[in-house]
């Protein structure tokens, strides 16, 4: 297959590039697009180094499929032109998701809203956050889903390159001037050294209630992502869902609390057996008080994993689970590599 990959030299787009050798995805040709200033750089996958080409007309002539990581404005203007040019655009950014007209998947819950492969389309891979939620979701919603709160902890690498760095370099700096100390006793100049640029405030020792803008309603951009795309891609639009969205200092995988509340009383066995048997989840069993999975368990591995699964004390219809997945892996890249999988 001739592949494309807009935003080669990002985050997500160095990942897709490991995990298209990874996977043995069968590319006869790769094409990496950045932008200008990128142009003429090698990137390896697939056994070979392929020059990084800036986008113009004509660029996707030719291929099957583009991933798209660049950004709302980028795929907006450009994704339509590779399904013109007889490829699928699978498009990492939120500018098609919402869209009534463009499938929002993951494959393990609704991949039979693909279209064929000789039906080129733009595929709108969700928000990081909500595939995560959505693979757990599917595995228990034939018990009856009413209403789910989720809580997510998410890390910097959310935010790409830009996140992860400042986090290091806010590190790096609060330690080597001891600023940590002076911190924990309550007093002096606490702030780091390197201001915050990606995040609204330092982020190093610090979590951060706000990831993206807020609404008159006083939810962030990332929450609204999250509700409205998980009603599309269960296809439950009245679902009660409500979320509240964390950026903590993790440097990779995202980690969500979540309360799911059924229509009827579950027991134990049928909820531990449905998360067991769910596609795309590793369900950690809590034989030890410290078995359940982590941020640092779950970065570089491609399952959805679940953990402290317990009963509502107070509602036998509520249960609450911990939920965690690499959000540049499963939440990113793989996802839309599984898609293109399930396609052709």
């Amino acid at each position: 297959m001739k592949v494309g990959v807009v935003g080669a030299t990002g985050m997500v787009g160095e990942v897709f590039m490991d995990i298209l050798e990874r996977r043995k995805f069968p590319v006869t040709e790769l094409r990496p697009f950045a932008s200008e200033r990128s142009e003429g750089l090698k990137v390896r996958s697939c056994g070979r180094e392929w020059p990084v080409k800036s986008l113009r007309d004509g660029c996707f002539d030719g291929l099957d499929l583009v991933f798209f990581s660049s950004g709302d404005e980028i795929s907006r203007e450009w994704a339509p032109k590779a399904v013109r040019a007889g490829a699928f655009a699978i498009d990492n950014s939120a500018a098609f998701r919402m869209d009534p007209d463009h499938p929002l998947v993951v494959p393990e819950v609704n991949g039979n809203r693909l279209p064929p492969r000789n039906e080129p389309a733009i595929i709108a891979n969700p928000n990081c956050s909500t595939i995560q939620l959505v693979v757990v979701l599917n595995a228990l919603k034939k018990f009856g889903l009413v209403d789910v709160r989720v809580s997510t902890y998410q890390a910097v690498s959310g935010a790409g390159k830009a996140g992860r760095d400042e986090l290091l370099m806010q590190l790096s700096e609060d330690l080597s001037l001891g600023k940590v100390d002076l911190a924990l006793r309550g007093h002096g100049d606490t702030k780091s050294a390197a201001a915050p640029k990606t995040f609204p405030h330092e982020i190093a020792f610090n979590c951060i209630p706000q990831i993206g803008s807020f609404n008159e309603q006083g939810f962030c951009t990332e929450e609204t992502k999250i509700m409205n795309e998980t009603r599309k891609i269960l296809e439950m639009p009245k679902l009660k869902l409500s979320a509240f969205t964390v950026r903590v200092p993790a440097l990779n995988s995202h980690s969500e609390a979540v309360w799911v509340t059924f229509d009827r009383a579950v027991v134990r066995d049928e909820v531990m057996s449905a998360l067991e048997n769910g596609p795309g989840i590793r369900l950690v069993t809590q034989r030890q008080p410290s078995d359940y999975p982590t941020a640092r368990m779950a970065s570089g591995q491609d399952p959805v994993y679940v953990g402290r699964v317990h009963q509502d004390m107070n509602d036998p219809h509520t249960w609450l689970l911990w939920i965690v997945a690499d959000n540049i892996l499963k939440g990113a890249a793989l996802n839309g590599l599984q898609i293109a999988e399930r396609i052709f």
